[in-house]
């Protein structure tokens, strides 16, 4: 059955180059590949979510600036649909300027977030939360992102963060998330180590809380069990969006699956995705039934 998400947050204008290494101080390199695609990491995972088979509502500022066409023309390809709350704005969206090693997929990214784009929480439309099943917040738009979350609580609509560094505002959001998914980067005020990150998340009584580490496992706190996920071992050609397309593909298996499941299922697609150049190409050369989909 067909499953709708709102994904909060912020969106981008990313230019991706695959190079031998990033660039040196005075120096040119001429890159060996290159792609052009809507980022940001609510953007990559409500278009994961859509890839996966469901319904995709993006909400962020995006504006009437020329360049954003290419960002509306990007998500078009994968049915997502933007819910824009500064659609007069005329100012440029933000751009990523992304370079990709050959050699080892890491990526070095320069880019402005959305703190100069924050939105008005005016600007939310009435009824935003209809006939939705699960909502994402990035913490890009933390004002809007409270209201939305503070609803959705109270519509028994389970809330998933993702995590990838810590932002101001985000503690006023923590009292209602259901899942707390979270990179090594991720570290709280006073929070000095992973013990002092899963503490201070459960004191927001999160129920579901896990920290990603890349290739490394993922470790798990769910229900006051902790576990271990296994990652699957990849040659990497490019980890850009591995996370956000790891959040995308958990919003969709944890609506079916419990926990763990899903972190497994979730790790599953963004080691297929950093198997491939970009953050859409995985898609547009695999097939979901090509994927390892499945839990061994």
């Amino acid at each position: 059955m067909t499953k709708s998400a709102l994904f909060v947050g912020l969106i981008t204008l990313d230019l991706i180059y695959l190079a031998q290494s990033p660039p040196q101080n005075n120096q040119k390199l001429v890159a060996n590949d290159y792609t052009v695609a809507a980022g940001g990491p609510a953007t990559n995972a409500s278009v994961t979510f859509s890839y996966l088979g469901n319904k995709s509502q993006l909400l962020g500022v995006l504006g009437s600036h020329s360049m954003t066409q290419l960002i509306i023309t990007d998500l078009a390809d994968y049915q997502v649909k933007i819910i824009d709350l500064d659609p007069n704005k005329q100012t440029s969206p933000p751009v990523s300027s992304i370079i990709v090693t050959q050699d080892t997929g890491e990526r070095a990214v320069i880019s402005i977030n959305a703190v100069k784009t924050q939105a008005d929480i005016n600007s939310i439309p009435a009824n935003i939360l209809d006939n939705i099943d699960i909502v994402l917040i990035d913490g890009h738009q933390m004002a809007v992102s409270k209201i939305i979350a503070e609803n959705a609580k109270k519509k028994n609509i389970p809330v998933v963060i993702d995590g990838g560094s810590w932002k101001a505002g985000f503690e006023e959001i923590l009292p209602f998330v259901d899942y707390a998914i979270c990179s090594a980067n991720f570290y709280p005020p006073d929070c000095k180590n992973q013990a002092d990150v899963f503490q201070y998340l459960q004191s927001f009584k999160i129920p579901h809380i896990a920290i990603t580490h890349g290739e490394k496992q993922i470790e798990y706190l769910t229900d006051q069990t902790r576990g271990f996920i296994n990652v699957p071992k990849i040659q990497s050609v490019d980890t850009l969006g591995a996370g956000d397309i790891f959040h995308g593909a958990f919003c969709h298996y944890i609506l079916q699956n419990n926990f763990p499941q899903s972190l497994e299922l979730a790790s599953n697609i963004a080691a297929e995705a950093c198997k491939y150049f970009g953050s859409r190409r995985w898609m547009k050369q695999l097939s979901i039934v090509n994927c390892q989909l499945s839990i061994d």
